[in-house]
């Protein structure tokens, strides 16, 4: 199958949320020698953030979103298995630890963040919910990530954002790490006001943002090299 039609395969079988048309047509893609960077970000994203679109608009609801990222992550797994060292490099925006925060189970939302962060060329640690801050630095340190992404659903848990930031202050590495909050209760008032980096309202903003946040971040790495300015 020519590689052209083997990307849009993949891309219409997310969209159709059929997890086992989106296995073959990735098997199909590794039998063909597509690039599968290629195939991740113009078939199997470019397919999610259709869905995504969808639900933004209405069109489409949470159940489909999770179904879709389903055979998303089917797909990426396939694919990923084929990847060369240097093709992972090339395919990752960044690294993201993502969590929603102690006392708080809600995931769906933290989950569809995850998923749209995977589409979108981000490597995501995720710990799950109800996670203590210990433990999220401590994973972060770990897996030396980018970014941190902590979710609060209830007013009642919305704290733990702030104890966060306070946290990371405290023990003098608040400059290794972007932070990034949201949640239904969460503003962006609120984030400026614990001194969080970035608020996203949706998972498609929390894309935007954290390439937003990446930019930043390799900004101030070549400043620290000594360039653009040649200081």
């Amino acid at each position: 199958m020519r590689p052209d039609r083997i990307i849009k395969k993949l891309k219409k079988s997310v969209e159709e949320m059929e997890i086992v048309l989106v296995e073959k047509a990735a098997r199909e893609a590794v039998a063909a020698g597509t690039d599968p960077v290629v195939a991740i970000n113009e078939g199997l994203a470019r397919g999610m953030r259709t869905v995504s679109d969808l639900f933004d608009e209405g069109e489409a609801f949470v159940p489909h979103l999770l179904v879709a990222a389903e055979a998303f992550e089917a797909g990426v797994a396939i694919l990923t298995d084929s990847m060369t060292a240097e093709n992972k490099l090339r395919a990752v925006q960044g690294k993201v630890l993502i969590f929603t925060v102690q006392g708080d189970i809600h995931d769906i939302g933290k989950n569809i963040v995850k998923t749209m962060l995977q589409a979108s060329g981000f490597e995501v640690v995720d710990l799950g919910r109800d996670v203590a801050i210990e433990e999220a630095i401590d994973k972060a340190k770990e897996y030396e990530v980018d970014i941190i992404v902590a979710a609060a659903l209830m007013r009642t848990t919305m704290p733990a954002q702030r104890e966060l930031i306070l946290a990371l202050d405290e023990a003098g590495i608040r400059g290794r790490f972007k932070c990034m909050f949201g949640g239904s209760p969460v503003s962006a008032d609120w984030v400026q006001k614990i001194g969080g980096d970035a608020y996203a309202e949706t998972a498609a903003d929390a894309v935007v943002k954290a390439k937003l946040l990446m930019a930043d971040i390799r900004v101030a790495g070549g400043l620290a090299d000594g360039y653009p300015d040649g200081t």
